[in-house]
């Protein structure tokens, strides 16, 4: 794929990553259980088999997915999650809150299993051993951005 951000912005080399069409909702799919590629194909109705494969493709090469070969004839593949992949549950997370929040129709919620409560999101100090509230963005110097994965 093709980086159409240049910019020094953890958000933008992460849409280089994961923001093409489809992108997301392939990832999604695999974390929800769906791993081969008719499953993520009949999953996510209007989605080309050429896109599908291209997407798959790419997500291996960025490290987000990794493909084991399960029938040789005709070969398949069933793709799982790598760590860094597993780790965009948080981001599908809060896009469930978000839209649950803000979207005029909406489709999931996140709740607490144990007591089916919906939850927030927060964020939590592992230094202070607390949650807070005072956040601040702050520029990372070059010497400790480290290289592309």
């Amino acid at each position: 794929m093709k980086e159409r951000y240049d910019l020094p912005c953890n958000i933008a080399q992460s849409l280089n990553i994961i923001g093409d069409r489809w992108t997301l909702l392939i990832i999604h799919e695999i974390l929800l259980g769906h791993t081969t590629f008719n499953e993520i194909r009949k999953a996510l109705k209007g989605i080309s088999s050429n896109l599908l494969s291209d997407r798959l493709k790419y997500l291996e090469e960025t490290g987000l997915i990794t493909s084991t070969l399960y029938s040789e004839h005709p070969p398949r593949y069933k793709y799982m999650l790598t760590k860094s992949g597993k780790d965009l549950e948080i981001v599908f997370n809060a896009l469930i809150i978000w839209g649950r929040k803000h979207l005029k129709k909406c489709y999931k919620k996140l709740v607490h299993e144990s007591c089916q409560h919906e939850v927030e999101v927060s964020y939590y100090c592992p230094r202070c051993k607390t949650n807070v509230e005072d956040l601040a963005v702050v520029e990372v110097h070059s010497e400790a951005i480290p290289e592309k994965l």
